[in-house]
């Protein structure tokens, strides 16, 4: 049975880069392209990155099972560490990746755990 993990990121990037790439990053490396039609084959996810003390920090909720649970989080990892991503119309978003480590889903996670595991 799959169950909810969190992941959080703290990033460094230009105040003008886009913040949505390196969740674009995650999601290619969990489902192959930023743009695929559901489900994720690998673990449903979702991203969110927001600015914080001049840092971009990067959470990442995803669903597995238990025992894919070190390759969703090592996938996850490879991509932050990639360090860039060449998106739409051949625009390269780069970051440094400063930490990056599990976190606990929190309780207003959980409906949207239980929505991503649905599908």
């Amino acid at each position: 049975m799959r169950e909810a993990f969190a992941h959080v990121a703290v990033l460094d990037m230009d105040l003008d880069a886009d913040t949505r790439a390196p969740g674009a990053a995650i999601t290619v490396a969990l489902c192959g392209h930023w743009k695929h039609e559901p489900p994720c084959p690998v673990a449903p996810h979702h991203n969110h990155a927001d600015w914080v003390n001049g840092e971009v920090r990067l959470w990442t909720l995803f669903v597995a099972e238990p025992h894919a649970e070190p390759e969703v989080r090592r996938r996850i990892q490879a991509a932050l560490l990639s360090g860039q991503l060449r998106g739409t119309h051949d625009a390269t978003t780069r970051w440094q990746l400063l930490s990056s480590e599990p976190s606990a889903v929190s309780a207003r996670e959980k409906a949207h755990a239980y929505r991503l595991a649905q599908s």
